[in-house]
């Protein structure tokens, strides 16, 4: 799959994940502003039902304070209330006197209750007059500062949105029914709380799966690049020397070439140096093999770190030198001697030596150095070549990743050998890192501890 096509499938997957959010995130706000609705519209029914009925038992009190000798009937009283406007004498009575407190409780309590809002709440009742609160939840308010009072939450009744006029009958209204709830906002949000809790779990599964499988994909990208990489050059790695084999072959054949003992031993000679190369680097592969089942065991000796680096220095110095090149040692570590497998670490120095040579384009500059640390010994292999780039560096520890230069085939190899050094590194309980910067160089940092089961 090229990169266009995977942009094209994460952009599509991006629009649509949005889409479902944003989906979402409306539902649950409508859902929330219809229950926000449904919750005042019913506040609003109350307070309007518990003023009807304040005003019904005045009325009714009004008809019963009317003196029994201007009639007995019901209809006679009511006649004779409105013709002599007896409510007149109500409108001169202070608001609190025109409220009982246990009818004003009980009506509040009925009314919340009957439309299903089982919540804490607060009432009050304000009287224009004394421009405060004369009554708040069930008790009468001697006295009252305006917002600071503390008595039965009277400061949040000053701020609620839940009020209605008492007493509409009369030529102004003397004041307000006024409830608070405290929870509202957890009322509001609790018949859709769940469904808010489970659309947010589901959402972060959703952003989990997308996030991991963006990285799956690219991931599989560079797997798929770097197989690609490996077979590229493992053809190239095995075709050059087939073709010499195969040359040195033929020439030994030639009758010309039977005659000449001398030349019949330089190609055979070929052919053996050439095998050597094939076996080295299927013998590589091989043992990655190995080290990734765990199939293999560390052959465990003192070893003088410094005596294994001034050997590998000795075999790889003609390489470098024949390019021009400087490949020298500072070795200032007190205390060299560790445990470890002669064979691997040497293989490892050498692997980091090569991959130096290679990626110096011109006349290698190398330094190997060793310094005493409060772990072990550590290793520092220097290079001032072209340097490894931040993305690069997260990767060149995996095996058959290959850092491009350009042309694929411009530095042979499988991509094998700082995973070998990485895993060589592990089974040591060593730590390897790398410190770079493009165009500048490489430096390879190995640290060793004293003993590998200490």
């Amino acid at each position: 799959m090229n990169a266009q096509r995977i942009r094209l499938i994460i952009g599509l997957m991006t629009v649509a994940l949005v889409g479902v959010i944003c989906l979402q995130i409306y539902w649950i706000d409508w859902n929330i502003r219809l229950n926000e609705e449904q919750f005042d519209k019913n506040v609003f029914a109350a307070l309007n039902r518990v003023a009807g009925k304040l005003q019904y038992f005045e009325t009714v009190s009004a008809i019963e304070a009317i003196p029994a000798g201007h009639g007995e009937s019901f209809e006679n009283k009511m006649t004779m209330w409105e013709s002599m406007k007896v409510l007149q004498l109500f409108d001169a009575k202070p608001l609190a006197e025109r409220i009982q407190l246990d009818i004003l409780a009980k009506s509040v309590q009925e009314e919340i209750a009957g439309r299903g809002i089982n919540a804490t709440y607060q009432y009050g009742v304000y009287s224009k007059e004394r421009n405060s609160y004369v009554i708040v939840n069930d008790h009468f308010v001697v006295e009252d500062s305006g917002p600071q009072i503390t008595q039965g939450g009277a400061p949040t009744l000053y701020n609620s949105p839940y009020k209605v006029a008492l007493f509409t009958q009369d030529m102004e209204s003397p004041g307000y029914l006024s409830l608070y709830f405290p929870s509202r906002t957890s009322l509001v949000l609790g018949s859709v709380l769940k469904a808010l809790v489970l659309s947010i779990i589901f959402t972060g599964i959703i952003l989990f799966c997308f996030w991991y499988t963006i990285q799956v994909i690219y991931r599989q990208k560079q797997l798929s690049e770097m197989k690609n990489d490996f077979i590229n050059n493992m053809t190239h790695e095995f075709k050059t020397p087939i073709a010499t084999i195969s040359l040195a072959a033929d020439s030994i054949g030639s009758p010309m070439i039977m005659s000449h003992p001398d030349k019949i031993k330089r190609f055979v000679d070929i052919i053996r140096q050439e095998n050597r190369r094939m076996n080295s680097q299927v013998e590589r592969v091989l043992q990655m093999a190995m080290i990734d089942k765990k199939d293999f065991q560390l052959s465990l000796d003192d070893l003088n770190l410094h005596e294994v680096i001034q050997q590998a220095v000795d075999n790889f110095s003609l390489q470098v030198e024949k390019r021009d090149g400087i490949l020298r040692t500072e070795l200032h570590a007190q205390k060299p001697v560790i445990e470890g497998d002669p064979t691997h670490i040497a293989s490892i120095i050498h692997n980091l030596l090569d991959n130096a040579n290679k990626y110096s384009p011109d006349k290698p500059d190398i330094t190997i150095s060793t310094n005493d640390v409060a772990m072990g010994v550590e290793i520092t292999v220097t290079d001032k070549g072209v340097g490894i780039s931040k993305e690069a560096r997260k990767h060149i520890f995996d095996k058959f990743y290959r850092v491009h230069t350009g042309n694929i085939h411009d530095v042979k190899g499988f991509g094998l050998g700082l995973s070998y050094v990485k895993a060589i590194m592990t089974a040591h309980k060593g730590l390897v890192d790398v410190k770079s910067e493009p165009g500048k160089g490489s430096s390879f940092i190995l640290t060793f501890p004293k003993q590998v089961n200490a």
